[in-house]
């Protein structure tokens, strides 16, 4: 009998809202591009969740977290990647933005891109990501069936649930486009957002394991 899903949903669902780089960076990249950006990069965040269920699922995360050499690596990708993004969004800060873009269909199309790739590394780079669903899968999953199918359905659901929250963040920022037109309000979100992807990254790369 499959696991029952009332548990992990509650759970999954308490995961997903409680802040975070996932949150900052679909409300970043929302506020640069519109609707677009920002349900593409939650688009690229909830994706990597199949790929860590199926990395957690065949015992992949198990041989990864016992390696310290390979988890740290992980967690200094994941914590540059995230000081990276920062530092971009503090760097069109510091130079000025004219607030949110309004682009041609090319630039849109590659900057739907880059969001999506932007959303998919940081959740696949994240090694607390990694952590939780070593822990969690297990204990939502029958022995007796398929650990890759169940793993595969709970991250459905995990999908589901993430991207209808930041979905409802990327219409509560595009909301407020008007007031993120404005250069000086554009550029205070970008020092905030970058300021705290920053300092995300770096306590990451200073955490114990």
């Amino acid at each position: 009998m499959l696991f029952d899903l009332w548990p992990a949903m509650i759970a999954l669902t308490l995961l997903t809202m409680a802040p975070g780089a996932d949150t900052l960076i679909v409300m970043r990249n929302t506020s640069r591009g519109g609707m677009l950006d920002g349900t593409v990069t939650s688009l690229g965040i909830c994706s990597g969740l199949f790929a860590h269920a199926l990395v957690s699922a065949a015992g992949i995360s198990v041989i990864l977290l016992q390696s310290a050499m390979a988890f740290s690596l992980l967690k200094l990708a994941g914590a540059g990647y995230l000081v990276w993004l920062g530092v971009g969004s503090l760097w069109q800060a510091w130079k000025g933005s004219n607030g949110l873009n309004i682009a041609s269909a090319n630039e849109h199309s590659f900057s739907a891109m880059r969001s999506f790739r932007e959303g998919l590394l940081s959740n696949v780079l994240n090694p607390k990501t990694v952590i939780f669903y070593m822990a969690f899968l297990p204990q939502f999953i029958d022995p007796t069936g398929s650990a890759i199918f169940q793993s595969m359905v709970l991250a459905s659901v995990h999908f589901l649930i993430a991207m209808t929250w930041q979905s409802s963040l990327v219409l509560m920022v595009n909301k407020a486009k008007n007031w993120l037109a404005k250069p000086s309000v554009n550029r205070g979100f970008n020092t905030i957002t970058g300021g705290l992807l920053v300092s995300l990254g770096v306590g990451l790369a200073l955490e114990n394991d």
